[in-house]
């Protein structure tokens, strides 16, 4: 009895490890986890959002390592690949993405776990560093240009004209609300200016502004 356990266990070990191996399988998840941690900084550094979430890099690094593993057992069993073909098709997913580009980083963390999976190692740095290059170009870029921004004043009405002429100068506006009561009046402008412009101090310095706040937007507030 004995004897014919530790045949059954030698020969389910040969089945588990007949095309991979341990070291094969540690490698690839290794690799997976620095290539996730690289897209979560590349993320990090790139973020032009409002609220950063710690969480989300998580989830990339998460997604990496989650994708490598599932691409190692399905491509070396084709019923097994159809088996979880089928158990992914009736998962749904919940959580709302609202920038656009988190879903690009979320294909991009799928896309290394794939390539790792798939023992394409090479490619899958090369994707990694290229794309990373791209990101942190096109961020670089943005440094030097224009940012969204709610630029709200509390005013005087009285003074209505001296807004009107300080907000003239800014070549990209647009008019968001605009309120006036017994109390004074508050304008709201959806403003293009370099985030080290003097936007605010130029404001108070007006007579009849008694407070204005510089406001980071998404971009998808412009829509």
């Amino acid at each position: 009895m004995n004897e014919l356990i530790r045949n059954n266990a030698l020969e389910f070990f040969q089945s588990q490890f007949s095309n991979l191996t341990p070291l094969s399988v540690a490698r690839a998840i290794i690799l997976a986890l620095c290539a996730g941690i690289i897209i979560a900084l590349v993320y990090r550094r790139t973020f032009r959002g409002v609220l950063f979430s710690q969480n989300f890099c998580l989830t990339l690094v998460m997604l990496t390592l989650i994708t490598t593993p599932v691409v190692i057992c399905i491509k070396s069993d084709l019923a097994l690949s159809m088996g979880m073909v089928g158990a992914l098709s009736i998962v749904r997913f919940r959580t709302a993405v609202k920038d656009p580009l988190d879903t690009a980083y979320m294909f991009w963390a799928l896309t290394t776990g794939i390539l790792l999976g798939a023992e394409l190692y090479l490619i899958s740095f090369v994707v990694v560093a290229l794309i990373s290059l791209v990101m942190l170009g096109m961020s670089l870029l943005k440094l030097t240009g224009l940012n969204t921004f709610l630029l709200v004043v509390h005013y005087d009405p009285t003074f209505a004209q001296n807004i009107d002429a300080a907000v003239a100068h800014i070549r990209t506006k647009r008019l968001r609300s605009k309120t006036v009561s017994a109390a004074g009046a508050e304008l709201t402008l959806e403003v293009r200016v370099d985030p080290r412009s003097d936007l605010v101090s130029h404001m108070l310095g007006l007579e009849g502004v008694y407070d204005a706040t510089l406001v980071a937007t998404q971009n998808e507030a412009a829509n």
